[in-house]
This record gives C-alpha cells, structure tokens and sequence, in this order.
C-alpha cells in the first residue's frame, strides 16, 4: 500500500487496505445501476408504444436517446467538479437523481412526462463515470486496467439485470411501468448503502496545491494545440464504436421480437447475453491490458466488429450465442479505453478529461437509439426478413472498425505528456482481490 492512498483518505495503515477493496465494490454496484437504468426499457419499446398510443416505435426508442443525451451533454461539468470536490459525495447524488428520474418514468400520465422523467434519470446518471473513474485510478494507481475492469464487472451485472428484469416482469402479466419503478425503488436503497459505507474521497492527490475553501484550483486540460487535436481525434473516432454498441442493443431487441418472433422475456434474456459475458471479460483483459493497452484494445475491437457483421447472417438458434460473444468482447474494450486515457493525463484533470471524452463520445453514440428505430421502421413488412438486416450490421461492424483510427492518436496523448508507463508496470495484485 503506497504512502499517497494513506494520505488520500486519512486513513491508518491496517485500514487503508480493506477501505480500498470495500470502496471498488461500491463504487462497481454504482456502475451496475447507472447502466441498469440505460438499458432496462429495451424489452420495453413495443409495450410503451401502445400504451401512449404512440405512432410509431421511434417514439419508444426516443426515451432511451433522451436517458442518453442527457447521461452526456453534462459530463465536461461533471468532470470539472469531480477535479474540484468530493468524488463521492457527488456519486451518491447521481444516482438518488438516476434513481428519481427512473420512478417519474413510471407514473408517468403522459408520453411528455415519460419524456421528462428520462431526462432525469440520464442527467443523475452523468455524475457517475468522471467521479468513478478518476477515484478507481486515484485509489489504485498501482494496476489501473485491473481495477477498471474489477468496477466494469458492475456494468456487466447493471446491463445483464436491467432488460432481463423488466423483460421478465412485463412478461410475466405486470406491465412495463412495475419494473421501472421497481428499478427506480431499488436504486434508492443502494445509494443510501453507500452513503453509509464509503468514506469521502477528497479530489486531489497529496501535496496537492489547493485554494484556501479547500478546493484543487483549476489547471489546463492539455497545455498544447496538438494534445487538443490528438483528443479530440480520438473522441470522435471512439465516438463511432459508442454509436455501433449502442445501435446493437436497440437494434438487436427490435430484430429478435420482428424478424424472429421473440416475446418480451425472451428479447430480455437475450439482449442480457450482450453484457453477461463482460462480467468475466472486463476484468481479464482490463488486466491482460496493464501490459498492453493498444495491442489488446485493437484485438477486442477487431473480433467485435466480426461478430457484429455475422450477427444477422447466422441461423435463429445461433443468434444468441453470436450475440453473446460478440458482448464478451466489445464490452471489455470499455475499461481498457478508460485505463489508456486516464494513464495518459495526470490526476488533476481526469475528471474533465474523461467527462468531456464521454460527451463527445455519447452525444454522438446516443442518437444511435433512436436512428435504429427509425432504420427498422422504414423496413416496413420487410423487418420480418433476417436478410433486411444485412446492410445495418455491416454499416455497424465498418463503424467499429473505423474507431481504430482512434489508437494512434490515443498513443500521441500519453507520449507528449510524457507519462508513458513502463513494460509490466500495474502488475502488483490489487488488495482483497484474488489472481484471475
């Protein structure tokens, strides 16, 4: 345990270790919920429609590009105040706000208050991954791919749980609105336990400069030009994978219910393959990756594209297990961008590195829920047909391929900043953890 962390949270040093293990698995049960709430409505698109009477099912999908532009129009402030104040004070209030925008959505009266209720919840949810992830690689400097992917496994749970559960239920004869509110109820509860467990992290490393209220004062995101052009390239390119994930998930519940008759619970159980596979990917290569961040992220993103590209082409029967594997991979490409970024820029600017890394990024990859419903919609009778399919997964698979362009960049950032980590650093194991 290294003297910083001590420092950091004002801890002695037989406590320091468990407080770091007992905060990583908070801070992953946050990341189940803020990724929950993203997804849980995918089962749900056709039960929404009809029961606002809606025209037509982009109306449905609308609600989860609202949850999502609202998750990352506010990301850059979010990272600026998780540079600048408590890192989990601020979690705990994203997801009370998460939480509450979830509930609106369920007693909603009206299409406009669902509507309302969706922006609510994304907006809760954009306090969570600039706060998150500069406290992961804060806590454990020492293996950072590894404790992103440890928090990932949260996100792997929050994607496999949402559609499963509200699939289920509404299946089951409950309608769409119990499990929503049920989700919103449940959020509640894990933020009060958080509250209750994890002490405040301040933002800042020791022998940090700060203002006299106590706060880190600001510094320059990147000190020159070309750094700015190196990430904002980046961003954007990265920005097309986020549009290809998110295009697969609302594409593939819309796919599975029309062009192969899956029902609610089933569309819900199968979208959950796209995630549950991460749960044991993001944390191996998050680790795989502290010895070669470039090398393993292009190798993920490559077999993603593949799988994406057959995803339609393969027998009914086969579509799962395809699609399963196709989130076994492109999920875990997740923590091991995170870890490249954060390595790349010191600990002062994280936050706003990160937040403004994921507006750029979800801006763009949101519109993807609701462009996936307008593209099948179009398909009129034809969305029966597997084959109508074909030129969307391939345009998906051509996008995750192009986001490759991103690496080169990505490699530019951390070499001018002159913060390139060295061959086998981060291998030291991660306290209260067991070697994978």
């Amino acid at each position: 345990m290294n003297r910083s962390n001590r420092s950091i949270l004002g801890l002695n040093e037989d406590k320091v270790a468990a407080h770091r293990t007992r905060t990583l698995w908070l801070i992953g049960v946050l990341h189940a919920f803020t990724h929950l709430y993203g997804v849980a409505l995918l089962p749900l698109y056709l039960e929404i429609q009809r029961d606002f009477g809606l025209p037509g099912v982009e109306q449905a999908t609308l609600l989860v590009t609202v949850i999502g532009l609202a998750y990352f129009i506010p990301s850059y402030v979010l990272g600026v105040m998780a540079d600048r104040f408590n890192r989990t004070r601020l979690l705990s209030i994203g997801l009370i706000t998460n939480a509450l925008g979830f509930i609106l959505i369920a007693v909603s009266p009206g299409y406009g208050w669902a509507i309302a209720g969706a922006a609510l919840s994304g907006f809760g949810g954009s306090f969570y991954h600039p706060a998150a992830t500069a406290l992961t690689v804060q806590l454990f400097p020492e293996a950072r791919g590894r404790a992103l992917g440890l928090v990932g496994i949260g996100a792997s749970v929050g994607f496999f749980f949402g559609p499963v559960y509200s699939g289920w239920r509404a299946g089951a004869g409950s309608g769409w609105r119990a499990p929503v509110l049920e989700l919103g109820l449940l959020g509640l509860v894990a933020a009060a336990i958080f509250l209750a467990l994890v002490r405040e992290a301040p933002a800042r490393q020791p022998g940090a400069e700060v203002n006299r209220d106590g706060r880190v004062p600001a510094q320059a995101m990147f000190p020159t030009a070309a750094l700015w052009l190196f990430f904002v390239c980046s961003a954007l390119l990265f920005s097309l994978r986020d549009f290809a994930g998110s295009a697969m998930g609302t594409s593939a519940s819309l796919f599975f219910q029309k062009a192969h008759g899956f029902g609610t619970s089933l569309t819900g159980l199968a979208l959950s393959g796209i995630f549950i596979a991460s749960a044991v990917s993001n944390p191996l290569f998050g680790r795989l990756s502290d010895r070669g961040r470039i090398r393993w992220l292009s190798a993920l993103l490559l077999l993603a594209a593949l799988l994406m590209f057959l995803f339609p082409r393969v027998p009914a029967t086969w579509s799962v297990p395809v699609l399963l594997a196709y989130g076994f991979f492109f999920m875990a490409s997740y923590p091991v961008t995170e870890a490249a970024l954060m390595e790349a820029v010191p600990d002062a600017v994280r936050g706003r590195v990160f937040g403004l890394f994921i507006t750029i990024c979800g801006l763009i990859g949101n519109v993807a829920h609701w462009a996936m419903g307008d593209w099948v919609g179009s398909m009129g009778a034809g969305a029966s047909q597997p084959s109508a399919y074909y030129p969307l997964y391939s345009m998906l698979a051509l996008l995750v391929l192009a986001s490759l362009g991103a690496l080169p960049f990505l490699r530019g950032i951390r070499k001018r900043e002159h913060l390139e980590v060295p061959s086998g650093a981060g291998a030291l194991p991660l306290a209260g953890f067991p070697e994978l």
